[in-house]
């Protein structure tokens, strides 16, 4: 194999290699970094919002907790030293729906009494 075979193909391998991301393929260290700074970006907007950190990691439970931590810790001191106030957030976190077993009463008998309601219709 002579020289310039050999470089015309180590040139072809260092081009394919170089566009990997525009391939499609993963990388490991940048995706890694991308969910770390996410997650740090998410403790820092929960201390800014004023909720407790064990909030946030309640509310963000895929997050990694030690980022999700370091973020919150870093907008804490921030917000000491420039002396910021909390900003409360304007939308409540999602709760659950509860089981049918714990609607109260009134719940039920509103149903009962619309599902008679409708039933005394069709018989007209």
């Amino acid at each position: 194999m002579s020289l310039r075979s050999s470089l015309a193909i180590a040139a072809a391998l260092l081009l394919l290699t170089t566009a990997c991301d525009r391939l499609g393929l993963a990388d490991p260290a940048k995706e890694a970094a991308q969910k770390e700074s996410d997650a740090k970006a998410t403790g820092s907007a929960c201390r800014h919002a004023g909720r407790a950190i064990e909030d946030c990691y309640a509310l963000n439970p895929d997050a990694a907790r030690a980022a999700v931590y370091a973020g919150w810790k870093e907008m804490n001191d921030y917000m000491r030293e420039n002396k910021i106030d909390n900003v409360k957030p304007e939308i409540a976190p999602n709760e659950p729906p509860l089981p049918k077993a714990e609607h109260s009463e009134e719940e039920s008998s509103a149903s009962a009494s619309a599902s008679a309601s409708a039933s005394a219709k069709s018989k007209k």
